[in-house]
């Protein structure tokens, strides 16, 4: 059984999932002080929060059998992610459950900046009814400059187009063809800030992103040009944005997020020209059930050690990407763990290369299960698909991986190289349809072996009778041999055999073998 633990308010039915999982033991509890969380911690295989809970490296710490932490949402300021990285412990989130939550609700605050709304209901529900002084301004031919063409930007780009606005979009990542399908200009930072009537913002705070609009970008707008935040607090410079709007240069703002929430003497509040929400960007039903299920759903996935999808802490793949590469993951973290407990020696250097149709495709995620395999020989547990390759980081192992058309002769072909001190050795494998995972050459020596069960890793000479002294000894010590592969580069030299047996073999048996005159060594592998 593993168990859940749940600190933050969330939808029944989003973590219904979870609730049904014959596996699963879920726990719900909402008002653990911070000491009390830090005590009860260490005996969860997972942790589900919103924003209230703090995720930090203490409590990470604590949590010695946490395999994955959840937040139910986009963000994860309260989740320490270096540490989880090192912890190796998964953080996901659950990125598209509300991005039309979001998106709706940006649109909401530009038509209401743009008609001065929330003033004009204020003031008529203080009984003065004043047609004069809430003069707006139509959506209709203005230009919007979206800065962030993710999903929640591309959703309001969307919607403004069906508005008859002109959109200019910036994105690190937004290609001009993709600009062109939207139906958008693919611009600057500063392209948005000179030629814009209304601004949305739509990127993560990160270093590059924290006050991306202050000053220098405030001088450069339209006369009038109006404002909408519903991403991050700190994207747009608070002090630089009051002197804008002070000085007419900013005639309306909406902002659903601050830099200090709640924004407590805030004097951006208080203006006539700021209309304020209390982040309430996700906070629609079937958002907060969206995201719920979400995270349910992938927190299943790898307390099962199933393919997950939305990690944080590592790298993003689509997930057409993500299909192609996941039938590869346990080939690519056998062949790792075999190469390991036949190579001998301090390890230096991993080389992973893929051939054939691999090589065409992201296979980052597939190049962390084989070091997962490979470095859990010596590690065990401490090593998983999150902090593998910072694990062979801090033990100065450099990891290469390289793409080649050259597959010899199969669709896919995922080859490792292991430099010890004392020896390099190679291993390759590939899927074979109908008959699924096999290793096919190790070092210069063909072979067709299942990566599976207990196996007996054997180096001799290709002489007579070598092969036939090897199955009586087996034989004479009741373990049985279940297939045998031998493979050998020319003839009379070093040749090696594969032996799957049904049980493994003895210290003892191992010796006996291994005082054959003609066999160099004998390494029995479990996998």
């Amino acid at each position: 059984m593993f168990k859940v633990l749940i600190t933050d308010p969330l939808s029944e039915f989003g973590i219904q999932k979870l609730l049904d999982a014959p596996d699963v033991e879920v726990v719900q509890k909402t008002d653990f002080t911070p000491e009390e969380l830090l005590e009860a911690i260490g005996e969860y295989d997972a942790l589900l929060v919103r924003s209230q809970t703090q995720v930090t490296p203490e409590l990470l710490a604590r949590g010695k059998k946490l395999k994955a932490v959840g937040r139910a949402g986009v963000g994860v300021d309260n989740i320490n992610i270096a540490a989880a990285t090192e912890a190796g412990v998964v953080v996901i989130n659950a990125p598209d459950g509300n991005t039309i939550s979001t998106a709706e609700h940006t649109f909401a605050m530009l038509m209401a900046v743009a008609r001065n709304i929330p003033q004009a209901h204020k003031k008529l529900v203080d009984g003065t009814w004043d047609r004069k002084s809430f003069q707006g301004v139509e959506l209709n031919n203005k230009t919007l400059g979206v800065i962030g063409m993710g999903r929640i930007g591309t959703e309001v780009a969307k919607r403004a187009k069906a508005f008859n606005m002109k959109v200019i979009g910036y994105d690190p990542y937004l290609t001009n063809e993709r600009a062109e399908k939207l139906g958008v200009t693919n611009g600057s930072v500063e392209d948005i800030v000179i030629n814009a009537d209304f601004i949305t913002v739509h990127t993560p705070l990160t270093k590059e992103t924290r006050y991306l609009i202050s000053s220098r970008e405030f001088e450069k707008m339209k006369q009038g040009v109006r404002l909408i935040n519903c991403a991050r607090g700190g994207i747009i410079d608070e002090k630089a944005l009051y002197e804008a709007i002070l000085t007419g240069k900013v005639a309306g703002v909406a902002l659903d997020v601050f830099e200090v929430e709640p924004p407590v003497d805030n004097p951006l509040v208080g203006l006539p020209q700021v209309i304020t929400t209390p982040h309430l960007g996700a906070s629609t039903i079937e958002a907060q059930e969206n995201v719920a299920v979400d995270v349910s759903e992938e927190l299943l996935h790898i307390l099962r050690n199933q393919p997950f999808k939305n990690a944080v802490n590592l790298p993003s793949v689509a997930p057409h990407v993500m299909e192609r590469v996941t039938p590869f993951f346990t080939l690519g973290e056998k062949l790792g763990n075999f190469l390991a407990q036949i190579t001998v020696g301090a390890l230096q250097e991993i080389k992973v290369t893929y051939g054939g149709e691999l090589s065409q495709v992201e296979t980052a995620p597939l190049t962390r299960t084989v070091l997962k395999g490979i470095l859990s020989f010596r590690l065990g547990e401490e090593v998983n698909y999150i902090n593998a390759p910072h694990l062979a980081n801090v033990r100065d192992i450099a990891v290469t991986e390289e793409k080649s058309t050259q597959s010899g002769g199969f669709t896919n072909l995922v080859s490792i190289t292991l430099k010890t001190n004392l020896e390099t050795r190679t291993i390759s494998g590939t899927r074979l349809n109908g008959f699924g995972d096999r290793i096919v050459k190790i070092n210069n020596s063909s072979i067709d072996v299942s990566p599976q069960g207990y196996l007996l890793y054997v180096q001799h000479n290709d002489v007579p009778g070598v092969i036939g002294r090897v199955g009586s000894i087996l034989g004479q010590n009741d373990v049985n041999i279940a297939t045998m592969q031998v493979g050998r580069k020319d003839v009379g030299g070093d040749a090696i055999m594969v032996i799957t047996v049904d049980k493994p073999a003895t210290a003892e048996i191992l010796d006996t073998l291994g005082e054959l005159g003609e066999i160099s060594s004998v390494t029995q592998v479990e996998l």
